[in-house]
């Protein structure tokens, strides 16, 4: 191993602990949306990684949920208010996808203007 590879292995671990809160949530949001769209996009053949990405989503706007519900969030109240409003309705449609009762494009609309505002373009006009 030369001097490169490991000031490059150094660096690259601590540029991940450095991450910011918002980058991790716009990563993780990020990689689960783009799950959910390869998986819908396949159709039938596709339901079980939907299924799978589905999990994962809801897994994560429950953590939404339950961090806005935390008397320690800094986001204003109001904006606490609309994400766990959203997590809910996640928990709903994701059932109601499941069920083949709904579409999977709702899910894919909330996270991609979520990811907007997270990277701060805000919502599409």
């Amino acid at each position: 191993m030369n001097a490169h590879s490991l000031a490059q292995r150094a660096y690259s671990a601590a540029a991940g602990s450095t991450r910011s809160e918002r980058s991790t949530e716009y990563e993780l949001i990020a990689q689960v949306t783009h799950r959910l769209k390869i998986a819908a996009q396949k159709g039938k053949r596709g339901f079980p990684q939907l299924v799978e990405a589905l999990y994962d989503n809801r897994k994560l706007w429950t953590a939404l949920a339950v961090d806005v519900s935390s008397s320690g969030n800094e986001l204003p109240q109001d904006l606490r208010a609309r994400i766990f409003y959203l997590a809910e309705y996640m928990q709903d449609h994701t059932r109601r996808v499941l069920k083949g009762e709904a579409k999977v494009g709702p899910i894919l609309e909330i996270n991609v203007a979520v990811l907007r505002g997270l990277s701060g373009r805000g919502a599409k006009k």
